[in-house]
């Protein structure tokens, strides 16, 4: 792929600008988690590689660029990953997709209702 194939970034113009974060530096930013040990690079790679389901089943990434073998990120691109993944309070709750399971139950909850009335 050449350098013109590639899409712009925004993560990539605050790096060039001197904004940029290794991961560790990233993990560094974010407060104690789970029995109050600091976060992780390696959970910082899995927000940028794997992202975080939100409960409407979308994914969430955490923008990141790779540099001579090293990922990067920055202060913006952290804070718009937190944006993403934080409800509006004002607004109504999404509904979360239902399970395989529910939809299944659902579909023969239907047949039998439809063949009880002769359809």
């Amino acid at each position: 792929m050449s350098a013109s194939a590639i899409p712009a970034s925004s993560v990539l113009s605050e790096i060039v600008a001197g904004l940029g974060l290794s991961l560790t530096q990233a993990a560094r930013r974010f407060p104690p988690a789970r029995l109050g040990r600091p976060v992780h690079a390696s959970c910082v790679w899995r927000w940028m590689h794997d992202g975080v389901r939100l409960p409407d089943g979308t994914i969430v990434r955490l923008e990141a660029a790779r540099l001579s073998g090293r990922w990067l990120t920055s202060e913006p691109a952290i804070e718009r990953f937190l944006a993403a993944q934080t409800p509006h309070i004002d607004l109504p709750a999404p509904t979360a997709p239902r399970t395989p399971t529910a939809r299944q139950r659902a579909s023969e909850r239907a047949a039998a209702e439809l063949s009880r009335i002769g359809i």
